[in-house]
């Protein structure tokens, strides 16, 4: 089976019977709970027969319900289209989050969108889930709207790691405190920063290392400013390279940059999408007397680079679900 994605609820294929087993979250970073869920619809649609279904969010949910607070993304709505197909083989429903939707009851969503538009005969959902205003389709509500509607529940309990639960916030935490290496444990697959090639100040290609720069929107969360391996997917072709992500003190634009090298690649990718994943941590930014002390860094950068994937016996550093 593959994955098909939908967006907006008028777009869906109403089965017009109840015939389908649903997930539903936000599922920001497609994280190893998440996966566990996934594995869960997809191993009870393979023995029950049902449809599998995926019910998430976009924007996320806290942009309009907290919209003080809002968290920065580990996924965006491009990097989890990228990522899903990994995990889940099925339905995708993205339901744009508005106003209507944060006003809607916990009982509502599930009667009108879940139960009447989607078909559902079953529900599968994390420890900690609940749908609607104010949370109030929390799991002893979803439970007694089972009983009430006919549906079956499960209820997915916590995936650990070192003995605590994988969640999206703790990933968050980590990326943030500089444990880059941690956080990849948690999502158990590489964390990617998708988005287009712009064009820079050409610095890199006159130092002899050319970069494609990176256009990453204003709520995707970084790791820490610095140096990294990196593999990278534009178009068809996925090669290795290192990374720069931080401001460059040669850049009059003080803003925060990705940058890439790619190794073995001469084309002009600009207005191109590129999906760039960082898979080892190099060293931090630093600040520089001037570009000759950079290129020699650079040098010392790349021989680094180069060991890890020597090290790794792999020419893309490209982990996969599995890692």
């Amino acid at each position: 089976m593959t994955t098909e994605f939908f967006t907006g609820i008028q777009s869906f294929p109403n089965p017009g019977q109840r015939q389908a087993v649903v997930t539903v979250g936000t599922f920001d970073g497609i994280h190893r709970g998440h996966q566990e869920i996934f594995r869960r619809v997809q191993a009870d649609s393979e023995q029950s027969g049902l449809l599998p279904v995926l019910v998430t969010f976009d924007p996320h949910p806290r942009t309009v319900v907290t919209p003080e607070n809002v968290p920065m993304l580990l996924t965006t709505a491009t990097e989890k289209a990228r990522f899903i197909p990994d995990f889940f083989h099925g339905k995708v429903l993205t339901l744009p989050f508005d106003t209507d939707l944060m006003n809607m009851s916990g009982e509502q969503f599930v009667e009108e969108i879940l139960i009447e538009r989607i078909g559902m005969a079953k529900l599968i959902v994390g420890y900690d889930h609940a749908v609607g205003r104010d949370r109030s389709g929390n799991i002893d509500e979803l439970q007694r709207l089972g009983l009430k509607h006919n549906y079956e529940m499960e209820v997915v309990e916590p995936v650990s790691y070192k003995d605590q639960a994988v969640s999206s916030s703790r990933i968050r935490t980590a990326l943030t405190g500089g444990d880059f290496e941690e956080a990849l444990k948690m999502f158990g697959h590489d964390y990617a920063i998708c988005g287009k090639v712009e064009r820079g100040i050409g610095l890199g290609r006159k130092l002899g290392y050319p970069t494609a720069n990176v256009r990453v929107g204003t709520r995707k969360l970084l790791p820490p400013e610095g140096v990294y391996a990196c593999w990278v997917q534009v178009g068809t072709e996925e090669k290795n390279g290192m990374m720069f992500i931080g401001r460059n003190q040669f850049n009059p634009e003080d803003r925060i940059s990705v940058e890439t090298n790619l190794f073995d690649f001469d084309r002009d990718v600009y207005d191109e999408e590129m999906l760039v994943c960082p898979t080892h941590f190099i060293r931090a930014n630093q600040k520089f007397e001037n570009t000759d002390r950079l290129v020699d860094q650079i040098a010392k950068d790349k021989e680094n680079v180069i060991h890890i994937i020597e090290r790794e016996n792999s020419y893309v550093l490209h982990k996969g679900p599995e890692s």
